[in-house]
């Protein structure tokens, strides 16, 4: 089904459900996973380095990778340069009532320039 699965996170408790999810999905695949983030190096490999020790013992080969680009830049551009079949994002943590009624602004954003499937995982 999935050959290249990849999934952004900021290192949140909410994007680490995503990052599970993602995990879960390629376990039942047998897909290559890319965890990622866009942010500085110093701080995006201390990210990524941790959401792929939380997932250490799962039979998933987990990449890691840290892109200094904004969030929905880089993924849209990693989705279509690395050729992924699916990228994997959290609903987003929005705070106050707005978070009942839209998504938040990543994943709205990525859903509609994506090369590829998209799996938004409830995480709020």
């Amino acid at each position: 089904m999935y050959e290249r699965i990849l999934v952004g996170t900021d290192g949140s408790a909410t994007a680490a459900k995503a990052v599970e999810r993602a995990v879960q999905v390629a376990s039942s695949s047998g897909a290559q996973l890319t965890i990622m983030t866009a942010a500085r190096r110093d701080q995006g490999e201390a990210t990524v380095t941790a959401a792929r020790d939380a997932h250490a013992g799962s039979d998933v080969p987990i990449d890691t990778l840290v892109v200094e680009k904004d969030p929905v830049r880089a993924l849209i551009e990693t989705a279509r340069d690395g050729r992924y079949d699916l990228v994997v994002v959290g609903n987003k943590g929005m705070t106050g009532v707005g978070r009942f009624f839209h998504l938040g602004s990543v994943p709205n954003k990525v859903s509609h320039h994506l090369p590829c499937n998209l799996l938004i995982v409830k995480t709020t």
